[in-house]
């Protein structure tokens, strides 16, 4: 019996196997008034043109948001992906997939999260990753408490004012119920005070977050923090962009401890909130303390390749108290985007995207400047994407820019910072896949 398109005959046969005559029986245990006791609201059924036609028109009364050029960033990028990506990925025993769980039935589940685990390990330069967790802010969260429990410190935990706000607003929830004291460390001109940040680490200290670009796209002082927070006695922690490592230094040569990303640059699609992929990679001594699951490589009796689960300190599988984390998915699918992307770019690609992004960005803040219509929000150096101040309101300018066709932002008035931001500034990214015809075009428009 097909779990689809159940005819009466076939109700009534699940219903005569289950000893009930007809649904009202089914349901007697239900009280009379949570019932429906109706037909749903539904539309007519509809044949498949009709149907097509319908989702068609649906689709337009969004193509003037879909169809803009996207300057967008703030953590979610608009990259080029390959064709191979979705190729690869839609083959049906990858979508099809469950969990590994049993790895005894799932070795090409496990060997996909075991490559994803080595690129990453290579692209970040550290000694451990993951098979993935939600998200780029949970992922920090998860590694703050991973933090925690490696130093036995609960008491504080030093954080940049220039890691992203939402990422911020994410540990504080983590933690909501715990002791841990969450101190921001001041930015100025779009840097952290790292000289400030030194005085508020101490001896009870867990971890130092600092974001690398940080979340106005310019580009910090790792190695202080790294230097600072070992004098402490706490561990680093890194947030990264993973297509930025073409062209900067990975956190592994940092000697960070934990490093943490959003995923979503590495072959996944922009596509209104979710599902991404959080990222994590830690030092080799950490690894009994890190959440979600961990792929290992060995062989069978008979000597052959094989790949188990070495770690998966979950609640589901060990005592709560004993527990990392209660993550209960591994966001498979998007861990397998990431791993053919990464494939297919190769270490050269990677140089090339990195370059890409980056000469493109600086192309158009050197344009939009010598246009006269506002300069940089801050002097430092940044990767892919940069804060510029206009001299109108930003409210004009997103205007002026949308009905150009591009879209621009975010503004950064709708987080919180704790010295403000200049006034009607933008956060502005830059991605290989836009053109310097798109830039000009853009620059052009914000300059009538």
């Amino acid at each position: 019996m097909s779990y689809l398109f159940a005819t009466p005959e076939e109700q009534q046969q699940m219903l005569a196997a289950i000893g009930v005559e007809n649904l009202d029986d089914l349901f007697e245990q239900l009280p009379e008034d949570v019932r429906l006791n109706r037909e749903l609201d539904l539309p007519p059924a509809l044949s498949e043109i009709e149907l097509d036609r319908m989702l068609r028109k649906i689709s337009s009364d969004f193509a003037t948001h879909g169809d803009r050029v996207c300057f967008q960033g703030g953590g979610a990028y608009d990259h080029f992906i390959p064709a191979t990506v979705d190729e690869i990925c839609s083959r049906g025993e990858f979508y099809t997939a469950y969990t590994p769980y049993q790895p005894e039935a799932s070795q090409g589940t496990l060997q996909a999260f075991f490559e994803f685990q080595s690129l990453i390990t290579a692209l970040t330069g550290m000694d451990v990753a993951n098979a993935s967790l939600y998200e780029g802010a949970s992922a920090l969260a998860e590694a703050i408490i991973m933090a925690i429990r490696s130093t036995n410190r609960g008491s504080r935990v030093v954080i940049s004012g220039t890691v992203h706000p939402e990422y911020i607003e994410t540990v504080r929830t983590y933690l909501m119920r715990n002791e841990c004291e969450i101190v921001i460390a001041d930015a100025v001109d779009g840097v952290t005070d790292w000289q400030q940040a030194g005085s508020l680490i101490n001896d009870q200290t867990a971890a130092v977050v600092v974001q690398h670009p940080n979340f106005f796209g310019c580009f910090e002082d790792v190695q202080s923090v790294v230097d600072q927070a070992h004098a402490a006695g706490a561990l680093a922690i890194e947030v990264f962009d993973p297509v930025s490592l073409g062209v900067m230094k990975r956190p592994g040569d940092y000697g960070i401890d934990i490093a943490v990303a959003e995923g979503q640059s590495l072959g996944i699609p922009l596509q209104f909130g979710g599902p991404y992929l959080g990222i994590m990679a830690c030092r080799e001594k950490f690894v009994r303390k890190m959440p979600g699951r961990l792929i290992g490589q060995t062989v069978d009796r008979d000597g052959r390749r094989a790949f188990v689960l070495n770690f998966q300190t979950r609640e589901q599988h060990i005592r709560r108290d004993k527990a990392t984390s209660n993550i209960c998915t591994n966001q498979g699918l998007m861990a397998l985007r990431a791993s053919v992307y990464i494939s297919q770019l190769g270490p050269k690609g990677f140089v090339e995207l990195g370059d890409q992004c980056h000469q493109k960005a600086a192309a158009l803040a050197d344009r939009l400047t010598e246009a006269g219509v506002g300069q940089l929000a801050y002097a430092q150096p940044f990767f892919k994407e940069f804060v510029f101040q206009f001299n109108r309101p930003v409210d004009e300018v997103i205007a002026a820019a949308q009905n150009a066709g591009f879209n621009l932002g975010p503004v950064l008035d709708r987080f919180e910072f704790p010295n403000g931001v200049p006034e009607n500034s933008l956060l502005i990214a830059v991605t290989e896949k836009r053109t310097f015809d798109e830039i000009d075009r853009l620059v052009a428009a914000l300059s009538r």
